[in-house]
């Protein structure tokens, strides 16, 4: 962290100038302020605290530009409108929504005190389903106001997962290969995870991309962006990924976080609950629904690793990625029971075929 610090120092976002250059335009000019994070890449990222009179915020430093800044506003606005718990953004002393300083973009909303979602609380994963599908149900019909980008995802899932398969191969080709350490422990669990990126791939063939449900989809929808207040009826944050994409994949990248935990390791009755409280507000298609049961099934941490790895072979830290891959295969024949399991109840559940 030292060296971020001196990097948040020696830039434009030290909390000194920020005090001087931005808070002035929302009259925050005395308040206390705190960094909170700091990001220092190619976008640099910053979130501050703001505390005066008794009221805190929460100052962003935005690292996209001001046509994808007016979409994400839209975005918040639509949903506030439609009461679901966003904190707006505030405006300047100028009625602005954002302000710019050396073509850097930021904004300001309350701060939201409570607790972040909890994977372990079993009431707050259901709420943050339900509340999932009602954004979801809300949202097909989003329209970003005038002169915003328009933000779109609806990747086709099986080219995507037929990369990934054909990675794998690539990978296990550069195993036989090099045969080092990690090269031993990738090869050790492959048979498991090609069988997991096999079925993946099979369901994804079978998807209608035309009967896949769309809306406004959060893009990072993760238990750090739930925010838990005493009546718990969560706050939504962070809604820089947010587009219009396909609700399976807001709904999936959900349940892989919460699956692969060591917690709730790939638990059945966890994923057919959530599927079942999803669908209760928000019903799934068939092609919803092999588009979660393909995503949830793919061995992504394998692939990534092992990706990552052999394109960096010569530079990497290779004890941390043998670390890395040898958490991620630990779990390689639960998710493959999983994948089993999930596959006939989803079968008999919805009376289908997934593959």
């Amino acid at each position: 962290m030292g060296s971020e610090i001196l990097s948040l120092q020696e830039s434009n976002l030290s909390p000194e100038i920020i005090k001087q250059n931005v808070l002035p335009y929302y009259n925050l000019q005395n308040g206390k302020i705190s960094v909170i994070k700091f990001k220092d890449t190619e976008k640099q990222r910053a979130v501050y605290r703001i505390d005066y009179n008794e009221k805190s915020y929460c100052l962003k430093k935005v690292y996209y530009d001001i046509k994808d800044l007016l979409y994400v506003y839209s975005a918040i606005e639509w949903l506030y409108r439609n009461n679901i718990r966003v904190p707006k953004l505030l405006p300047t002393i100028d009625n602005n929504r954002f302000v710019s300083y050396q073509n850097m973009l930021f904004i300001l909303t309350p701060w939201i005190e409570g607790e972040k979602c909890s994977f372990d609380n079993s009431d707050h994963v259901i709420i943050s389903i339900k509340k999932l599908a009602a954004i979801h149900s809300i949202s097909r019909n989003f329209q970003p106001i005038l002169g915003s980008s328009p933000k779109q995802g609806l990747d086709d899932y099986y080219i995507s997962t037929l990369k990934h398969f054909q990675d794998l191969l690539e990978s296990s080709n550069e195993a036989f290969k090099y045969k080092d350490i990690f090269s031993r422990q990738f090869i050790s669990s492959f048979d498991t995870n090609l069988r997991l990126a096999k079925v993946s791939l099979d369901i994804s063939n079978k998807i209608d991309t035309s009967e896949l449900s769309k809306s406004l989809c959060h893009g990072d929808y993760v238990n750090k962006n739930l925010i838990f207040p005493e009546d718990l009826d969560p706050w939504i944050i962070d809604f820089d990924k947010c587009k219009v994409d396909y609700c399976a994949k807001d709904l999936a990248y959900f349940m892989r976080r919460l699956l692969k935990r060591e917690n709730t390791k790939w638990n059945i009755d966890l994923a057919l609950s959530v599927l079942d409280n999803y669908n209760e507000i928000s019903p799934l298609t068939k092609s919803d629904l092999r588009y979660i049961i393909s995503y949830i099934c793919f061995p992504q941490k394998y692939w990534k690793i092992s990706r990552d790895y052999y394109k960096n072979i010569h530079k990497c830290n290779k004890p941390a990625f043998s670390t890395l891959l040898s958490n991620a295969v630990s779990k390689s024949d639960f998710q493959y029971d999983f994948a089993l399991n999930i596959i006939n109840a989803v079968q008999t559940k919805y009376n289908m075929n997934l593959m």
